[in-house]
């Protein structure tokens, strides 16, 4: 039931991609999974968990070398996220963010101080990335944040509220959007800039993490800054092109998103396979009912269709609107099988799979934020119809 990809590599590449992919699950199934029903209880995981990933070059997996990452191509860092997420999904969100959104943004359109400043930090863990555009009365219509950046000097002094940052408070660079330009002569989305801010700076204050129904053990805070004041190398890439940064790695992070679906959807399966062979019903397992194996069927069908899907958006280039429907279409289809593989995974197990002792009952919390964050369906499928219209 594991990952698989059909796309064809020079063997030394082929077997690079098998290594890491090997190392990837060993350490998940080693290291997180026997701990995730725990965490997910305590609405914590501990810092040194990322400390290790760090240690293993899994929170730099597409910084060049240069910089001290990996240098992995795009299917083999997804690949990575779907074995940790199979083995712990609050975990791989936490990576996946700091990998797509935080180092992404830096590497993309960081200036070349900025990047030696910050990737080989974030690349073995030392600092771990944060991405924060959402507002309380801005989730969807990003466009519409409050948080203003005012010029002061050579430097900018920032004020506003962010919410649902994954990390927010564990975080060392907040990669925060705000408006640059004024409130008497709005730009809309031409008047975001992008700031680097560092995590211990003065003036922010973190609010308490979000009590979830699902991945609790991924921290997820609001934060509000308070005349945070940054120098000029705080501003990323130019004036006014935030927004434009922020959406294009989301293009990237849905693929993210996506790839932690089918690791949970994934791990549902295998799960619900296990107890259909060892649960027993009428005198026989119930792996032999037929209702059962069109149930697993099913769930292998779509957690196998998310997979060529994301594998297939993998290999082209996200640039401009279609790669960006392209990505959507990854992240809505793996996103609803997970949802949909997790819902059938309950009704595999019957009343255990309702009980917090089973872990489907995780899972299926789990896979349902995959629909709503870094873009809920309804907005994936906009981006999607738009992208046919370019």
């Amino acid at each position: 039931m594991g990952s698989m990809t059909i796309e064809l590599l020079a063997p030394e590449a082929a077997e690079q991609r098998r290594e890491v992919v090997a190392l990837a699950r060993d350490f998940a199934q080693r290291e997180l999974a026997p701990h995730s029903a725990e965490w997910d209880r305590a609405k914590s995981f501990p810092r040194e968990v990322l400390t290790k990933l760090g240690e293993l070059g899994f929170l730099g997996m597409r910084i060049p070398e240069e910089y001290d990452g990996l240098g992995l191509d795009p299917l083999t860092y997804l690949m990575v996220l779907e074995e940790i997420a199979a083995a712990d999904a609050s975990v791989s969100i936490a990576v996946g963010v700091h990998n797509s959104l935080g180092c992404g943004m830096v590497l993309r359109q960081g200036s070349e101080a900025q990047r030696r400043r910050w990737l080989p930090e974030m690349a073995t863990g030392r600092v771990l990335g944060a991405f924060a555009l959402s507002e309380p009365d801005a989730g969807s219509d990003a466009a519409s944040l409050r948080t203003q950046a005012v010029r002061d000097g050579d430097g900018w002094v920032l004020n506003g509220t962010k919410s649902w940052v994954t990390s927010g408070d564990m975080a060392g660079l907040l990669l925060v959007m705000a408006r640059t330009d004024t409130p008497e002569q709005r730009r809309g989305s031409r008047g975001i800039s992008a700031f680097l801010i560092p995590g211990g700076v003065g003036g922010i204050e973190h609010g308490k993490p979000e009590d979830k129904m699902g991945l609790r053990a991924s921290r997820t805070t609001g934060f509000v800054l308070h005349d945070v004041r940054v120098g000029p190398d705080a501003l990323l890439g130019e004036e006014g092109r935030g927004l434009h940064y922020a959406l294009e790695a989301l293009a990237h992070g849905r693929m993210g998103v996506a790839a932690q679906a089918i690791g949970i959807g994934r791990s549902a399966l295998e799960l619900s396979v296990k107890y259909a062979a060892e649960r027993q019903q009428f005198g026989r397992p119930i792996k032999d009912f037929q209702a059962i194996q069109f149930k697993l069927a099913d769930m292998a069908t779509r957690v196998a269709a998310a997979r060529a899907l994301l594998h297939e958006t993998a290999s082209q280039e996200l640039s401009g609107p279609g790669g960006a429907a392209r990505a959507a279409m990854a992240k809505l289809f793996a996103s609803e099988a997970a949802t949909w593989v997790t819902t059938q995974a309950v009704q595999v197990f019957g009343g255990y799979g309702y009980m917090r002792d089973y872990p489907v009952e995780r899972l299926f919390r789990d896979a349902k934020v995959t629909e709503i964050y870094e873009g809920t369906s309804e907005i994936q499928r906009l981006v999607i119809a738009r992208g046919l219209q370019a």
